[in-house]
């Protein structure tokens, strides 16, 4: 029971963490602003994350997550080649809109993380779930046999957080072409040629 409570208290703070540094950032916010905001004790954030920077990257970590997460179900639901492609660009887009701390750091607004970036423990099951997703398309004959699917896992993850960072710094309106293009690219590299009459 304490320690559900305490998963319970923690998950608070984090939340109010995610809201608190997506709208003010992290020099603006103090913990107590945080701690008031997740109705706890101005220490009791303290007994969960040892200080404030702690409490951010563990923030951006769990937003992050979150808005992977949904990126990640469009690698693993969606059976189309093509539409797992172009759902994760998509998805991850339209996640930004209602994570407001991984989108302030994308944004280059947190510019002390923004190289962590690369670093967050989800992007990691991000390209172990693509990779996964090449192996399973190559034995099905869909993806050349003669890539390697871990390389090519991370080359697209990072091609698409390049274009989150773009979408966010610079708009929907100036990068949605591009969309299209990362996925033809990504096709391109894996898809095995087509074969037939001329």
């Amino acid at each position: 029971m304490a320690q559900r409570k305490g998963e319970q208290t923690r998950a608070a703070i984090l939340h109010a963490a995610i809201a608190r540094f997506g709208r003010d950032g992290f020099r603006a916010t103090s913990v107590a602003d945080i701690a008031r905001d997740a109705s706890v004790g101005g220490t009791v954030a303290y007994a969960y994350f040892p200080n404030k920077e702690a409490l951010f990257l563990a923030a951006l970590d769990e937003d992050a997550a979150a808005v992977i997460g949904e990126g990640l179900t469009s690698v693993t639901d969606l059976i189309d080649v093509q539409d797992w492609r172009q759902g994760l660009i998509f998805t991850l887009v339209s996640a930004l809109d209602h994570h407001p701390l991984a989108r302030r750091v994308l944004a280059g607004l947190e510019p002390d993380v923004t190289d962590r970036v690369l670093e967050i423990p989800a992007l990691t099951e991000l390209r172990k779930a693509v990779a996964e997703r090449l192996r399973t398309e190559q034995l099905a004959g869909s993806v050349r046999r003669d890539i390697d699917p871990a390389v090519i896992a991370n080359g697209l993850v990072a091609m698409v957080l390049s274009l989150l960072m773009s979408v966010v710094q610079l708009g929907t309106e100036t990068t949605a072409p591009y969309a299209a293009d990362v996925s033809a690219v990504f096709a391109a590299a894996i898809e095995p040629p087509r074969t037939g009459s001329r």
